[in-house]
């Protein structure tokens, strides 16, 4: 015949799970505090994520690091201006706070130089573009002078045809680039260790 437990034995068994289920929502919400440092980080990139890792319990650091690593690798990729660059930076910093291994600290700086090489090919890109494609704009700006009797200025973006023309161009440039993005977010992956 089997043992009958008292009401003292099964209490503990019940509050044995409770304490991993605390275990387990001190890590969610430790990697939920991870990305919003993150966040904030992008936003102000002179606050520093090691100050904030060391101010952690030990047993939180690991979760938090993985939450700042998940919301700055997701971060990476192509610009679409110039003014993205600091972006670009700023993340790289950031994750050079969680992986600590200098082959990232090399990689990165190497990404940021072909990202740098990037944006002046797609601006170089976006000229001869409006280039090839000025004289067919004049003639819809002479088409559109003779229906209404007056002149007008078209931006080539406000023109669907030069913009399905515009983006088949530039996104053979992408496409090359993003070669590169995805290779950095592979290394990152594989050099993280929280």
């Amino acid at each position: 015949m089997g043992r009958i437990k008292s009401a003292l034995e099964l209490a503990l068994e019940r509050t044995d799970s409770i304490q991993s289920d605390k275990a387990v929502i001190g890590q969610f919400e430790a990697k939920q505090q991870g990305k919003r440092l993150a966040n904030e980080f992008l936003e102000d990139p002179k606050k520093s994520l090691e100050e904030a890792i060391k101010k952690t319990p030990k047993e939180q650091q690991e979760p938090l690091k993985q939450g700042i690593f998940d919301a700055l690798v997701s971060q990476i990729t192509l610009p679409a201006s110039k003014t993205e660059e600091k972006r670009i930076e700023a993340i790289g910093k950031g994750l050079m706070a969680v992986i600590k291994d200098s082959r990232f600290a090399a990689l990165y700086k190497q990404f940021a130089l072909v990202i740098a090489r990037y944006l002046e090919e797609a601006e170089q890109y976006t000229e001869k573009i409006k280039q090839q494609y000025a004289p067919k704009l004049r003639q819809k700006e002479e088409e559109i002078a003779r229906r209404l009797g007056q002149r007008i200025k078209l931006d080539p973006f406000q023109d669907p045809e030069f913009v399905a023309f515009y983006n088949q161009h530039l996104n053979a440039l992408k496409d090359t680039y993003q070669a590169v993005v995805d290779q950095v977010k592979e290394q990152a992956v594989l050099l993280f260790q929280p």
